[in-house]
């Protein structure tokens, strides 16, 4: 295994487990913890479905580097447009917290960051093929 495919493992394990912390945390949520903030129940259930997502954008990124990029690209392109929907909520006082606009753009710049890692290693890889 390559420091290409080493590269594409990392950010496909980054995937599974961020999803996999999304689901567990908005599970119990979802369940009765109290997280210490005021809660926007659709976005804590939209948050807690994306993290199946997630868990399935990672598994593809292990696979292959195209699927993962467009698993990585659909992800961030949802996040950021609920991004934009919380922030605006926020703005006009629709009961969400601070808290929920900041990890929203947390979500949404770890998914930008993962696919930006994707496209990167996958321009990579193409030079290395072609190079003689």
């Amino acid at each position: 295994m390559g420091s290409a495919s080493i590269i594409q493992r990392v950010a496909a394990v980054g995937g599974v487990v961020f999803g996999l912390a999304t689901v567990v945390a908005g599970g119990r949520v979802l369940a009765g913890a109290d997280p210490g903030y005021e809660v926007f129940r659709p976005l804590l259930i939209y948050n807690t479905m994306m993290g199946a997502a997630y868990v399935a954008a990672g598994l593809a990124m292990w696979r292959s580097i195209p699927l993962g990029r467009k698993a990585a690209g659909l992800i961030f392109v949802v996040n950021f447009v609920v991004l934009c929907a919380v922030s605006f909520g926020y703005s006009r006082g629709w009961g969400l917290a601070v808290d929920s606009v900041a990890a929203m753009a947390f979500r949404t710049l770890a998914w930008l960051g993962l696919l930006l890692v994707l496209v990167w290693h996958g321009a990579r890889s193409r030079a290395e093929r072609r190079s003689p």
